[in-house]
C-alpha cells in the first residue's frame, strides 16, 4: 500500500485514516446517538489490522469520551498508529460547547488529551475551528500556543481544521502549518476553488473529513433509516438529510452503486475514491461504528476512479445541482 507524506512532515499516511467522531457516544451537541464502546474498540482494531496507520479524534467528541475509547482500543498493541487530535472546542459542567483559542486553554486541553490518550506526545495537534466564520480573532494567540507546544515536544506537528485561506495565511506567518482538515465530499466541495490550491502551493497537507457525507453516501442509508435517527443524532438537523436534498443525494448513491458494481466496490468506496482523486488531498478521514463498517470502506485504500467515471459523476451534478449544506464538526 502506497503511503502519502502529510505536508512537509515526516508522517507517512495510508490514504484512509480512522475517524473517531461517531464513537464519542451520545448526549452532546454533535452526537450520532448511543454507541457501544466495545463495538467502537473492535472497529478501531479492525481498521488497524487491515492496514490503516492513523486515527483522528478530538477532545470534544463525546466530551472526552472518544479519546478515552481510542486509548482503550490501543492497549497492548504493538502496531500503534499515529494519533491526531484537536483542540479549541471546550465545554462546561453542563456540557455546553464553546470555541476557545486562549493560550492557557489550549495548553490545558493538550495536557488533558495526552492524559486521555495515554501518550507522552501527539503526532498531530489541530485547532478544530476558528472562533467564528471568517474571523481572524484569537488565531495569533492560539497558533502561537500551538507552536510553543511543538517546541516543547508535547506535539510533533501542528495543523488546523475548518480554516479559510486568510486564517491560514495569518497562522502560517507565525509558524508553519503542517495540515488542514476540511470537510470534503461529493456534497461539500467548497474547498476546491481557493483552499486546495493554496494548500498545494504552501506544501500544506490536506486530510478531508466526512468523505461519505456522514454516512449518506455509504449505500446503506434509506429514508426509513433517516426517519429513525435517535433524537440526539445531529444529522436530524442537517439539510443533507432533509428534502429536497435527500432525494437528490439518494439518487447520487445509486449512480455510485452502479459505478462501484463494475469493480466490486461499494458506493461508499466510490465516494471516498472520488475525494482522493486530486493530488492536493493527502488522505481521507473515514469514520466507523463497527468492524463491519470498516470492511465496507477499506477497499477505497487502493481504488481509483477512471476519468470517465469522474465525468459521469460531474454530469450527474450538472443535471441535479447541489442546494448547499452546512459544515460539521
Amino acid at each position: 500500500m502506497q503511503k502519502r507524506q502529510l505536508g512537509k512532515s515526516d508522517l507517512q499516511l495510508t490514504p484512509i485514516g480512522f475517524g473517531a467522531w461517531a464513537i464519542g457516544g451520545g448526549g452532546w451537541a454533535y452526537a450520532w446517538g448511543p454507541q457501544d464502546d466495545q463495538q467502537s474498540i473492535r472497529s478501531i482494531q479492525r481498521a488497524l489490522d487491515l492496514g490503516i496507520n492513523w486515527i483522528d479524534t478530538a477532545a470534544v467528541y463525546g466530551l472526552g469520551h472518544s479519546e478515552e475509547v481510542v486509548a482503550r482500543a490501543l492497549e497492548g498493541r504493538s502496531n500503534r498508529p499515529y494519533l491526531f487530535t484537536k483542540c479549541a472546542l471546550v465545554w462546561d459542567a453542563n456540557g455546553q460547547v464553546r470555541n476557545e483559542l486562549g493560550a492557557a486553554s489550549i495548553r490545558r486541553e493538550c495536557e488533558e488529551s495526552l492524559r486521555r490518550l495515554k501518550v507522552d506526545t501527539l503526532d498531530l495537534y489541530q485547532i478544530h475551528w476558528p472562533l467564528q466564520g471568517d474571523s481572524l480573532e484569537g488565531i495569533e494567540e492560539g497558533w502561537t500556543a500551538m507552536a510553543e507546544l511543538q517546541r516543547q515536544g508535547k506535539v510533533r506537528w501542528i495543523g488546523v481544521s475548518n480554516f479559510n485561506v486568510k486564517q491560514m495565511e495569518l497562522a502560517h506567518r507565525i509558524a508553519p502549518i503542517t495540515s488542514l482538515q476540511p470537510p470534503y465530499s461529493l456534497l461539500h466541495r467548497g474547498i476546491e476553488k481557493e483552499i486546495l490550491p493554496f494548500c498545494e502551493r504552501q506544501g500544506i497537507g490536506v486530510i478531508g473529513y466526512s468523505p461519505m457525507a456522514s454516512g449518506l453516501l455509504t449505500g446503506a442509508m434509506t429514508r426509513e433509516r433517516v426517519a429513525a435517527f435517535p433524537e440526539d443524532d445531529w444529522r436530524r438537523r442537517s439539510t443533507d438529510f432533509q428534502e429536497p436534498n435527500l432525494s437528490r443525494n439518494l439518487a447520487l448513491v445509486e449512480l455510485l452503486r452502479r459505478i462501484g458494481a463494475r469493480h466490486g466496490r461499494s458506493p461508499g468506496e466510490v465516494a471516498i475514491a472520488w475525494t482522493l482523486r486530486l493530488s492536493a488531498v493527502t488522505a481521507a478521514i473515514v469514520g466507523a461504528r463497527s468492524a463491519e463498517q470498516v470492511d465496507g470502506f477499506i477497499g477505497a485504500m487502493d481504488f481509483r476512479l477512471s476519468l470517465d467515471e469522474v465525468q459521469e459523476i460531474e454530469d450527474f451534478f450538472r443535471q441535479q445541482p447541489s442546494t448547499g449544506g452546512e459544515a460539521h464538526v
